[in-house]
């Protein structure tokens, strides 16, 4: 088990590009069923942001750059628009993820791209998205996340939404 904040922390020691969480959840409401997909709401990230700023040491927080040097109102901006940035992103790949994910037949839930404050979304130089693949709390939903064939098509379904995220990515840094 990774602790969650230590799952964004091993994205960005690694240089990831993107970060995907997949998990399962459970609600007292046993006929809720389908997935959904979050990406970091602006509140949340507003305030997540100014503790970032005060925990990390600021060292390549942003693209390698060290701001331990830079005044605290130009640390305060350019964490800000690299939050934006960021949670722009990962609107946009929650978006293509959506897209795929529907496109393979998977059952989502009504607005399937929704915003929450998910500790592993708050990267401010990765762009996150959290899929939620079902709920265990829904009987015939568990079954199906138990089976290896529904597995199989929720993972090609995800790695066609980044295959298409990167696909558009690439050909506008073409451009």
């Amino acid at each position: 088990y990774i602790r969650l904040r230590d799952r964004v922390k091993f994205a960005r020691m690694h240089d990831a590009d993107l970060f995907v969480s997949i998990h399962a959840d459970s609600i007292n409401k046993s006929h809720v069923s389908g997935v959904s997909v979050y990406t970091l709401s602006e509140n949340a990230s507003d305030k997540q942001s100014a503790k970032l700023a005060a925990r990390e040491n600021r060292s390549d927080i942003i693209a390698g750059v060290d701001l331990s040097v830079e005044d605290e109102d130009v640390f305060n901006i350019l964490m800000d628009l690299a939050m934006r940035d960021t949670m722009n992103q990962s609107k946009f790949f929650a978006n293509k993820m959506v897209s795929g994910l529907k496109g393979s037949g998977i059952r989502m839930l009504e607005n399937p791209h929704r915003y929450a404050g998910f500790a592993v979304l708050k990267s401010p130089d990765v762009p996150s998205i959290l899929i939620e693949a079902g709920f265990m709390s829904n009987r015939n939903e568990a079954a199906k996340l138990m089976r290896s064939d529904y597995r199989r098509k929720i993972a090609k379904a995800v790695k066609g939404g980044i295959d298409s995220y990167f696909e558009y990515v690439d050909k506008n840094a073409q451009n």
